[in-house]
C-alpha cells in the first residue's frame, strides 16, 4: 500500500468519507474523523469564503488527539470564482488534504505541497490519470462505473490495474462501496482508499432530508440512472427523485442536454431538488450516526481480512 504517512495518525479503516455537494459539513467530517476515518467537505458547501473559513475554524476546534485527517474539495475550473480566495483560507490553515475536481492544476498542487498538505485528484478515466500524475498530486480517485455524484465507467479491477501502469502514488477508489467488506475487497484489489459518498448520505450528520435518506434506503442499484441532463456532466441519481419532478429516468441517457425545467414548466433546482446517489444504495439499509458507521466499517473490514477463504494457502 501506499498511503501517505501524513494520513495514518488516527485513521482505523482505510477510507475517505467523500465530499458531497450540500450534504457534507463540519459535523460530519468532525465525527468521521474522531472515529477513525477521513471526513472532508467541499470548500463551495459554504456560501461565501468568510464561512468556509469559520467552517475550518469549527473543524479545527473540535479535533482532539487520535482524530484522523479530515480534507476539503477544491472546484479547479474556470467557473469557480473563489477559487483563488479559498485556496488562500486552505493554505492559511494547512489543510492536511486536499481533494481538487475539474483541473488538475500545478499551481495549486504546489501551493498545498508548499505547506507540507497533500493532494487527491478525481479521475474518470485513464487520460485523466495521466494529466493528475504530470501535475504532480499524491493522490489519484478512480470514479468507477456505477459511483454517485460524478461518475465514471471503467470497471474498478480494470481501473486499478491500469491507474497504476500511470501512477505510483496513492490510489482511491470511487464507486459502490457500502460496507467494511468492500473495502477489503478495494485495498485487496490494490487500492489504498475507499471513497465512499453515498453511504455516508445515510448518516444523522449529512445534511439530508428523512425523504432522502427513506428513498436510499428503500433504492436497490437499478433505482440509480447516470446521466449528464441534470448538471451537464454525467453524474448519477435516484430514479425516484427524477420522477418526483415528472421526469422520465428511461429517457434521459447518459449524454442527454441539460435539463433546466420540469415538464410541467417550473425551474428545476437541480443541486438541490434531485438527489444524487450511486448504485452503492444496494448496501445501504440503515440510517446511523457517522461516528456508528465508521467503528462498523472497521469491524466489517478487519474481519474480512482476517477471514481464510477454503481455498487459501495454509
Amino acid at each position: 500500500m501506499t498511503i501517505p504517512p501524513a494520513l495514518l495518525p488516527g485513521l482505523k479503516v482505510p477510507v475517505i468519507a467523500a465530499p458531497m455537494l450540500l450534504v457534507s459539513n463540519p459535523r460530519l467530517v468532525i465525527e468521521t474523523s474522531r472515529a477513525g476515518a477521513i471526513g472532508t467537505f467541499p470548500a463551495l458547501n459554504a456560501r461565501t469564503t468568510e464561512l468556509y473559513e469559520s467552517w475550518l475554524d469549527e473543524i479545527e476546534a473540535a479535533r482532539r488527539t487520535g482524530d484522523a485527517a479530515y480534507g476539503v474539495n477544491l472546484i479547479v475550473a474556470k467557473l469557480n470564482a473563489r477559487l483563488a480566495d479559498d485556496l488562500a483560507v486552505t493554505v492559511r490553515h494547512k489543510v492536511p488534504l486536499v481533494i481538487t475536481s475539474f483541473g488538475a492544476d500545478r499551481e495549486v498542487v504546489k501551493a498545498v505541497h508548499d505547506y507540507g498538505g497533500l493532494v487527491f485528484h478525481d479521475a474518470a478515466t485513464p487520460r485523466h490519470v495521466e494529466i493528475a500524475a504530470e501535475a504532480g498530486v499524491d493522490g489519484i480517485i478512480l470514479l468507477t462505473g456505477g459511483a454517485g455524484g460524478h461518475t465514471g465507467w471503467l470497471n474498478p479491477f480494470a481501473f486499478l490495474h491500469d491507474a497504476r501502469k500511470r501512477f505510483d502514488g496513492a490510489l482511491i477508489l470511487a464507486g459502490c462501496l457500502s460496507d467494511g467488506r468492500d473495502v477489503a475487497a478495494a485495498v485487496t484489489a490494490g487500492a489504498d482508499f475507499a471513497y465512499m459518498g453515498t453511504r455516508f448520505i445515510a448518516t444523522g450528520e449529512a445534511r439530508a432530508e428523512p425523504d432522502y435518506h427513506a428513498m436510499m434506503v428503500a433504492a436497490s442499484s437499478t433505482d440509480v440512472v447516470a446521466t449528464a441532463a441534470m448538471s451537464g456532466t454525467p453524474a448519477s441519481f435516484l430514479t425516484a427523485s427524477l420522477r418526483r419532478f415528472g421526469l422520465d429516468p428511461a429517457k434521459l441517457d447518459l449524454r442527454h442536454p441539460k435539463v433546466e425545467t420540469a415538464p410541467d414548466g417550473r425551474p428545476l433546482k437541480v443541486w438541490k431538488e434531485i438527489w444524487s446517489a450511486g448504485q452503492g444504495v444496494s448496501g445501504i439499509d440503515d440510517v446511523l450516526p457517522a461516528g456508528e458507521l465508521v467503528a462498523r466499517l472497521t469491524r466489517e473490514y478487519h474481519a474480512a481480512l482476517a477471514a481464510r477463504h477454503p481455498l487459501e494457502a495454509p
